[in-house]
């Protein structure tokens, strides 16, 4: 579990134990979290270096980053709750540091939050710019339209395709290959709305304006076309609920086991 202690004091605490762990790395830990003063200016640095091939100055990437975050507030508190679900979800994260610097998922997931801010601001334009920058970087395609909780981890993450009217709920956990996609070529809401607890196994596709409910478990590889209800585990070709009502949310263990 997460120590009490503020999720930057934990991530600079882990950049100096791992200095003296890797003395070559120094410069690095240096440069990406100690010479900074928050987590909003270490987030704002990392995403700009990750993008700094884009045409873009580095700085300017940096300073939108940093505006969106200063902007708004729950920016950075959903990406301190994606920092915490990684490290209690995913046995190999064992330092904060870990997600902010090495995981695409996590960098791809902050990136969506600030393209989201700047699509609901109306700067469409740069929204779409930065959604094209990490699909052709990570691998990883959400829509600035789409809408996204906290405490969201995206495993490994790529493939991830999630389109434009999307809903996620809160404490959602996705791995890689998943599609939340559309179907037919309508105004209004066109794709999947998923619920908070909700875990989606790898190469898993959930198309059209579905309701997945809060806690379900969607096996790795299924076709969901249909509307699953709450605490259920859905798996195959189409999708159909197997075994017992699920008693917590398995986004939390991470269980891939079908217990049918």
């Amino acid at each position: 579990m997460t120590s009490d202690k503020p999720i930057w004091l934990l991530i600079t605490e882990e950049a100096k134990l791992s200095i003296a762990e890797e003395p070559l790395l120094s410069e690095f830990y240096q440069r990406t979290i100690l010479d900074h003063s928050d987590l909003d200016s270490s987030l704002s640095y990392n995403l700009a270096n990750q993008l700094s091939g884009s045409g873009i100055p580095f700085t300017t990437i940096e300073k939108l980053i940093l505006d969106a975050l200063t902007a708004d507030s729950g920016i950075g508190d959903s990406a301190r709750l994606d920092i915490i679900a990684n490290v209690e979800r995913d046995p190999a994260c064992d330092k904060h540091l870990m997600p902010l610097l090495y995981f695409k998922g996590f960098q791809a997931m902050q990136l969506y939050r600030i393209s989201h801010w700047y699509w609901c601001n109306g700067r469409v334009a740069l929204a779409l710019f930065l959604q094209n920058q990490v699909a052709e970087i990570f691998a990883v395609d959400i829509h600035p339209g789409a809408r996204m909780g906290s405490g969201i981890m995206i495993d490994h993450a790529t493939g991830l395709v999630v389109g434009e009217t999307a809903v996620i709920g809160d404490n959602v956990s996705i791995l890689h290959s998943v599609t939340l996609g559309g179907s037919g070529r309508g105004n209004g809401d066109r794709h999947p709305q998923v619920g908070s607890g909700v875990m989606i196994a790898a190469g898993a596709k959930i198309i059209g304006n579905v309701k997945i409910g809060n806690g379900v478990k969607v096996g790795a590889g299924s076709l969901v076309i249909e509307s699953v209800p709450p605490h259920v585990t859905v798996v195959g070709v189409p999708a159909r609920i197997v075994g017992a009502r699920l008693k917590g949310p398995p986004s939390f263990d991470m269980n891939q086991h079908l217990d049918v």
